[in-house]
């Protein structure tokens, strides 16, 4: 499976169970990049695309980092992956680029050996002038 989440400059992705932020130009990248293949999420990331024209290709499932498949895309705002890692194959790490409240970290550590930064690029934001896109495979 192909992770995307969004960090801010510490590695968070949550506060005080609600996401840091969002863009809605992001969401639209996001869509873009997985419009060939289903993209997983829970019921709380789900609020987020509920009006988006893809909502369909969208499987919402508590159970989504179980039962997504090889190649398929799991968005994540407030779960924890690490307990998949074995199964993740490339991670799309958006990063917002401020320091932002939080308690919740994305919890794989992508400076050890087993992973590789493949891409790096930029894109515009609505709300954020600036997101760096990167991109890890599983070495």
């Amino acid at each position: 499976m192909i992770i995307i989440t969004v960090v801010d400059d510490n590695n968070a992705i949550a506060f005080n169970n609600r996401r840091q932020s969002q863009d809605r130009l992001l969401r639209d990248h996001i869509l873009s990049m997985t419009r060939n293949k289903p993209l997983w999420m829970n019921h709380y990331s789900e609020k987020q695309f509920v009006d988006t024209e893809s909502k369909n290709k969208i499987i919402v499932d508590e159970l989504f980092l179980q039962k997504a498949a090889s190649g398929e895309y799991c968005f994540i705002e407030n779960t924890a992956v690490s307990l998949y890692k074995n199964r993740i194959e490339k991670i799309i790490l958006f990063k917002w680029n401020r320091k932002y409240p939080a308690d919740m970290y994305f919890d794989v550590d992508l400076t050890s050996p087993e992973w590789k930064l493949q891409y790096t690029d930029e894109i515009k934001g609505f709300s954020h002038e600036k997101i760096t896109k990167e991109i890890y495979s599983h070495e």
